[in-house]
């Protein structure tokens, strides 16, 4: 009946042990509590593998996640089944006893796991005797419990692998552990190892065994942020694509902007030159009317005298001759109807200076561009009216930074593109420190004499602010011109250089202009001379003719120049002569204000000698230009700090 009783218990103990352990700490639950899925977890184990953590709470063992750490709470019932376990496992044997003998003999065969006897090597073992070291069944078991010689000697449970526990040197039971060496070590061995820490070995086993499982609780929780942030690696990762997209159709939507607003200054250009030149042609189609008309009466009264004149009779001729219309004889006059040249140039230099804007913005570097986009601010709007109206447009201060880009939304960008898109004209571009310091220097409406004067009146040192450098132009060199020193140095050739062609090739006189040139701001230069008989310096357009005697520097309109032939120093524009008086000085000074509309030419000595100033309106790039003709004569560009 005993063994009725006990048989069915044995296996639901083991399965019963399965669904009582921690899943972290693999060991029977302590103190267990219950996560809103359904899972236990020792309490203890739970709190540290949730140290630390502010959110992304999740479970354990299925993984399920909370917004917030679940509310957890003592599971009563499970406390009581995990006591009753534990009490069934640590059971003395003298209880156990009560049961039965046939209880006892299965409980003790199974828990024993069949040790044999070391005696007669055949019955199951009941003891192990530590100080002998070896297992015995109960027959001889008789000496160590009945005689006195035996009273001492420690008798435990049945040893598996006795061999195995004994130390290898002393044959002794290994009891104690040596924490430095990291080894077992028997009782006689204590005396090698005296200057280490040595304790049992059940105290060190439940030492390490609660370090491992303090270890393993470690690893959890490590484990769970590493899968927190690898979850939030993915989750960065989708809102930077997400963020790059949206920053993509922005940067498109604004390219497509400004690409509608030079289509439309295009077709505002192209409307105003096909106006013009529908208005010259109606003039024309006038005038051939006329012409047309007067042919058609010219025809007539010849026709009517080639008649008359056919009439033998004589009455009758003087008759119809009396009754013909004199009509005035004048010459055919045709009108001059020409584009009007100032509209057609406007039109053009705005589209030029358009391209010629964006082609410095993009060349300049990303610093300036950021410079530039900062303090750039909207232009104001020209009623019909002409007066100025505020832009509706809201300013733009230092652009935002990266973050505050990231959050800026799509209906805000959408509804300033709408906003821009209202704006018919485009806000002007912001201007550099070195523009911004250019432009102030630009004359002023009624006063443009005032900003020369100042010129006029400042010292060497001064002008050196404005001191630009720049080299010579190759393929604009006469082939009787020579270049030296890096396209710095002129002089004259005695023999004709072998330039290839090239259509900005100067072929009737020996001149040659600058790679760079100028469209706006204040420059200023200086070159010095050698033998100045045969030479000039001066200023040009680029579209200054290459031949024949328009070519020559200061004999046409589109450039000026200060000239030396033989011993005769002249300002020449426009093919008109001024003469300057002689000075000796061998280096001169050249400042261009292109937006204060004159070039000023100086004598550079001990102080600054005025020799002549121009004034015009400049309307395209100007180019230093250099004319040397006598072989000897030399121009030099000075590098000037």
């Amino acid at each position: 009946m005993a063994q009725l009783l006990r048989a069915p218990s044995a296996p639901s103990l083991v399965g019963l042990e399965e669904e009582l352990t921690c899943s972290i700490c693999l060991c029977v639950f302590e103190s267990p509590v219950t996560t809103p899925c359904g899972h236990n977890f020792c309490l203890p184990c739970l709190e540290m593998t949730w140290s630390g953590l502010l959110r992304n709470f999740c479970c354990p063992q299925c993984r399920s996640s909370y917004d917030s750490r679940p509310e957890l709470k003592k599971n009563t019932v499970l406390c009581r089944v995990v006591e009753q376990f534990q009490s069934a496992q640590g059971e003395p044997a003298e209880k156990k006893k009560g049961l039965g003998d046939a209880t006892t003999k299965t409980t003790t065969s199974s828990t024993r796991s069949s040790v044999a006897c070391d005696s007669c090597l055949e019955k199951v073992a009941d003891k192990t005797c530590l100080t002998c070291m070896a297992s015995f069944c109960p027959e001889h078991l008789r000496p160590h419990l009945e005689s006195p010689a035996f009273k001492g000697h420690q008798l435990v449970a049945p040893v598996k692998d006795l061999q195995r526990r004994k130390c290898q040197t002393h044959q002794k039971l290994l009891e104690f552990y040596c924490k430095e060496h990291s080894s077992c070590i028997c009782c006689f061995c204590l005396v090698t190892h005296k200057a280490c820490a040595t304790v049992p070995l059940q105290e060190a086993k439940d030492e390490k065994e609660s370090q491992l499982k303090q270890r393993l609780t470690e690893l959890y929780a490590l484990n769970e942020k590493a899968l927190q942030s690898l979850d939030q690696v993915r989750v960065q990762q989708k809102q930077t694509s997400d963020t790059a997209n949206r920053k993509l159709d922005l940067l498109k939507a604004e390219f497509l902007e400004i690409m509608a607003l030079i289509e439309e200054e295009e077709k505002e250009a192209v409307k105003k030159v096909l106006a013009e030149e529908k208005r010259v042609q109606d003039k024309y189609e006038y005038v051939y009317k006329v012409l047309g008309k007067k042919k058609t009466e010219i025809q007539g009264a010849r026709d009517q005298i080639e008649v008359t004149l056919t009439e033998d009779d004589d009455i009758t001729f003087l008759k119809k001759a009396a009754k013909l219309r004199q009509l005035p004889i004048k010459d055919v006059f045709i009108p001059k109807l020409e584009l009007d040249q100032n509209l057609i140039h406007t039109v053009y230099q705005k589209a030029f200076g358009l391209k010629e804007n964006v082609k410095q913005f993009l060349a300049q570097p990303q610093e300036k561009k950021k410079e530039g986009a900062a303090q750039w601010k909207p232009k104001p709007f020209v009623q019909p009216g002409g007066k100025i109206a505020a832009s509706s447009a809201p300013k733009r201060d230092d652009p935002p930074s990266t973050s505050s880009q990231e959050k800026k939304t799509e209906e805000d960008a959408a509804a300033a593109a709408a906003d821009t898109k209202q704006r018919r004209r485009p806000a002007k571009r912001s201007q550099s420190p070195n523009q911004r310091a250019r432009s102030s220097s630009r004359p002023q409406a009624g006063i443009p004499s005032i900003t020369l004067e100042s010129f006029l009146s400042k010292s060497r040192e001064e002008l050196l602010e404005f001191a630009t450098k720049f080299t010579l132009d190759f393929n604009t060199a006469h082939k009787k011109v020579l270049l030296s020193e890096r396209n710095t140095k002129i002089s004259v050739s005695e023999t004709p250089q072998n330039y290839p062609h090239h259509p900005q090739r100067f072929t009737y006189c020996s001149q040659v202009v600058a790679f760079q040139c100028f469209k706006r701001g204040i420059h200023y230069w200086e070159v010095e001379l050698e033998h100045n008989t045969f030479c000039g310096v001066g200023v040009c357009y680029g579209s200054m003719a290459r031949q024949g005697a328009e070519s020559r520097l200061g004999r046409n309109g589109s450039s000026w120049c200060i000239e030396w032939f033989n011993s005769r120093i002249s300002a020449w524009h426009n093919d008109v002569e001024k003469c300057l008086p002689n000075t000796k000085l061998k280096k001169i000074g050249v400042l261009l204000n292109y937006d204060g509309g004159f070039v000023i030419f100086f004598g550079v000595g001990e102080k600054l000698i005025l020799l002549y100033k121009f004034r015009a309106q400049f309307t395209e790039a100007l180019y230093p230009a250099f004319w040397v003709f006598s072989s000897g004569t030399t121009i030099s560009l000075c590098q000037l700090k």
